[in-house]
């Protein structure tokens, strides 16, 4: 995945990594793009918590989350790079 760019998924309120074969970092948001869960380098083979009121999630590059201070209650803006 390349630095500055991710993947939004939703609904999803979980993720697994079987099968993947590089950390990545999660943030897990909901509707209002709110920040409801951090997931830092999660290793191929491992599952993430169930965030319960997540409607979406951000797959970044690994240490993106420390490297921009995301914090819980943070709102995310996410642009469509063309």
């Amino acid at each position: 995945m390349p630095a500055g760019g991710g993947l939004y998924i939703a609904p999803c309120r979980q993720i697994h990594m079987f099968g993947m074969k590089y950390a990545i970092d999660v943030v897990f948001l909901d509707r209002d793009f709110c920040v409801v869960g951090l997931c830092k380098k999660i290793a191929p083979g491992h599952a993430s918590a169930v965030f319960w009121r997540a409607n979406g999630c951000l797959e970044l590059p690994a240490g993106t989350i420390d490297d921009t201070g995301t914090e819980l209650g943070d709102r995310i803006v996410i642009t469509e790079n063309t």
